[in-house]
């Protein structure tokens, strides 16, 4: 899918300024923003949320630079050769058969570029396998086809489904009730075949741990705006971490073919601030996991007007 960022704002909340002024007691409208979604006849990455994806976007950007220079270079050789030593133009071909300087030039110059290359590309893969001391772990774990989650720390687990999955029975297509489902969830009809029943919620600049690994066949879990993905192996746990700096909704896709339904098992992040973390953790804990228009307000206070 081809990315980009969307400016379109999902509003949760129960109250909002009236006239200028809004009542002791009640709630402030929270937004989350669409930080990282695909979007159809679009191209480039999604908006770099973490120092990851930065890396790995810059790294893109430098070799693309690299292999452009050295294609023009090449096809500006190639056409200057058949131009200058054609049969027309060079009616008596040389008969040398070796040139030392020459040989010894572009066989050092592949391998300064590739060192030069390797010395950008090492560090950014370091980076990405030493996994940092977890503010939060989640384990992760690919089923066909949807995706269970576990926050061992806090007693807390639930599965998440693509809202119209079949999975769950729904049919794959934009239906008045799946439309009616995404609305409730607080998506629009944008977000289809990307929306989870329930999401991922972390808390923002806190460095998350996921283990990944699948309960039957390969999986493999991707948020592109995170610049992670790590493939989920049964019978294995493998780890990745990011530090998300931008409170949003972020949504991946399984990115490893699994099966019939593989195309239906997408990924919901909400990154939210510490205090909305924290109240979402106790009330998980108790069995409620979806994060609500509720757990996004936030009640504020405001002096009575003179």
């Amino acid at each position: 899918m081809c990315s980009s960022i969307v400016q379109k704002r999902i509003a949760f909340g129960l109250a909002g300024f009236v006239g200028g002024a809004l009542p002791f007691g009640m709630a402030a409208a929270q937004e989350l923003e669409i930080v990282g979604q695909p979007l159809t006849n679009k191209m480039g990455f999604q908006p770099a949320a973490t120092e990851l994806a930065r890396d790995l976007q810059g790294l893109d950007h430098m070799l693309l630079i690299i292999i452009t220079t050295i294609t023009v270079f090449v096809t500006a050789l190639l056409i200057w050769t058949i131009v200058r030593y054609n049969s027309r133009a060079n009616k008596v071909p040389a008969k040398f058969t070796h040139n030392s300087p020459l040989e010894i030039a572009w066989t050092l110059v592949p391998i300064l570029v590739l060192v030069f290359i390797g010395a950008f590309s090492l560090p950014v893969l370091f980076k990405q396998q030493e996994i940092p001391v977890a503010d939060v772990t989640i384990k992760v774990t690919g089923n066909q086809w949807y995706w269970s989650y576990e926050y061992p720390d806090a007693g807390i687990a639930f599965d998440s489904y693509m809202i119209g999955s079949p999975a769950t029975g729904g049919t794959n297509q934009m239906t008045p009730e799946v439309e009616k489902q995404l609305i409730d969830a607080g998506y629009s009809k944008e977000q289809f075949l990307l929306a989870t029943d329930t999401a991922v919620v972390v808390p923002v600049g806190k460095t998350i741990v996921m283990q990944v690994t699948a309960a039957d066949v390969i999986h493999s879990w991707k948020i592109p705006a995170f610049g992670v993905m790590q493939d989920g192996v049964p019978g294995r746990l493998a780890h990745l971490w990011f530090k998300a700096e931008k409170e949003g909704i972020y949504f991946g896709q399984c990115s490893e073919l699994c099966g019939q339904l593989h195309a239906y098992m997408p990924i919901t992040v909400k990154v939210v601030s510490q205090d909305i973390y924290d109240a979402w953790v106790t009330k998980a804990a108790t069995g409620d996991v979806v994060l609500s228009e509720v757990d996004l307000a936030k009640p504020v206070e405001v002096a009575a007007s003179n």
